[in-house]
């Protein structure tokens, strides 16, 4: 990719309608464009981020049995009306043609819909167990939509829903989605703690919630430093100070995002839906069923939040729009260098721009934030300059070693 051909343009200056860190670096950096209070448009950059993100997602859902689909976003009355959560608050309402009362929601998840089409396909216990995923964009009525990413109206998430003959083969897989989970969030570059949640309104007992710590987190979680269980500041019966109940460690009270959550709903939406199987004795059974959420832009949003500085974003590798940002410095012919990186699979972005000054290009590349920094100049004359965006000291090497050594890092981190 050219940047003197790449659609946006890096703002100077925060803007001044967001107090949050990601909104602003986001913006800045022409990843994101606001439309509204909790609705965000995702620029070339920005998308880029979210199907890295994406793909990450599919690979581990993939690995753990899941099919992919994809539902519709508009529901009519009846699907909510069954489980009693049409008047949930955050529910968007939509009133069709000349129709005086809402008779449609816009999606805020799918329980609801999953478990009629299910209905149709499963009869027997045959037919269990199974999991279908898909990566959607949902709506919800947000009233403290103020922290960019972090909490939106319009959002994009993965929701995963499985079925199942019993509760025993349910929290089987549960526990498989958990370590699922966290290979995503490793993957990210996310440390996130397992923590035990409410049900809310998807689910009457007790869920677990993926959590990542940080001061500007809306929830509060109660974590033993020891063992690391963890405990939403809505149930928890551990507090700071005192000692955690599995091993006896010390517990620390945090701030942190949640970006994950999984569910185990039993039979609540199959008796709403009629969804029953025949199991081996002949006898009719609902069935049981799981739901697992990720918020893949708010995953986004706390990326940011976790890896910056006062330059710009630092994205992890795995997660970022481009692998190499490449510089052409006074006039300097960055084509052979393109080319050569191409070639080996990393993906470039190429500040290609004439009369745009050496430390405009500098700052600019820091505040996008892509890993590695690769400068070609007049001065250097078949070499290159290379940086990592997190590290002060920028090497000057021969093109095809620095292609080594990155294909050396790539491997290492993902354990080839």
């Amino acid at each position: 990719m050219f940047q003197s051909k790449l659609f946006t343009k890096i703002e100077r200056n925060a803007p001044k309608d967001e107090a949050s860190l990601n909104a602003q670096l986001l913006e800045r950096g022409g990843f994101i464009y606001k439309n509204s209070a909790g609705v965000y448009s995702f620029l070339p950059l920005g998308w880029r981020v979210i199907r890295n993100l994406s793909q990450i997602v599919r690979e581990e859902m993939d690995a753990i049995g899941g099919e992919e689909l994809l539902m519709s976003a508009l529901h009519e009355k009846h699907y909510l009306k069954a489980t009693g959560r049409w008047e949930v608050p955050v529910v968007y309402k939509v009133v069709a043609g000349e129709e005086k009362e809402p008779g449609y929601n816009i999606s805020w998840t799918h329980e609801e819909p999953v478990s009629e089409i299910a209905a149709k396909y499963v009869n027997s216990y045959k037919d269990l167990p199974f999991a279908v995923y898909q990566i959607q964009t949902k709506f919800r009525h947000e009233p403290r939509a103020k922290s960019g990413l972090l909490r939106g109206r319009e959002f994009l998430m993965k929701d995963l829903y499985s079925f199942h003959a019993t509760e025993e083969d349910l929290f089987k897989y549960y526990a498989r989605v958990a370590e699922a989970y966290h290979k995503v969030f490793k993957r990210c570059g996310l440390d996130a703690v397992y923590t035990l949640a409410p049900g809310g309104e998807f689910t009457v007992s007790n869920t677990h919630e993926f959590q990542v710590i940080s001061p500007v987190g809306e929830d509060t979680i109660f974590v033993c430093e020891k063992c690391r269980y963890a405990e939403n500041e809505e149930i928890a019966e551990m507090k700071e100070g005192g000692r955690c109940p599995k091993c006896g460690g010390a517990v620390k009270k945090e701030k942190a995002v949640e970006v994950g959550n999984i569910f185990p709903l039993g039979t609540k939406y199959a008796k709403a839906f009629n969804l029953q199987f025949t199991d081996e004795r002949g006898e009719k059974k609902h069935v049981v069923m799981g739901s697992y959420g990720i918020g893949i832009s708010r995953l986004m949003g706390v990326i940011v939040e976790q890896f910056n500085d006062k330059n710009g974003i630092l994205w992890p590798e795995n997660v970022a729009p481009f692998g190499a940002h490449l510089l052409s410095l006074n006039g300097a012919d960055g084509a052979r260098v393109y080319e050569t990186l191409q070639r080996v699979g990393i993906e470039v972005l190429y500040d290609d721009r004439e009369n745009v000054s050496a430390g405009e290009k500098f700052a600019e590349a820091d505040l996008i934030g892509i890993p590695w920094r690769v400068v070609v100049s007049p001065k250097l004359g078949e070499k290159v300059e290379v940086k990592r965006r997190n590290e002060n000291e920028a090497k000057v090497m021969e093109i095809e070693e620095f292609v080594k050594m990155t294909n050396d890092k790539w491997q290492m981190a993902n354990g080839k």
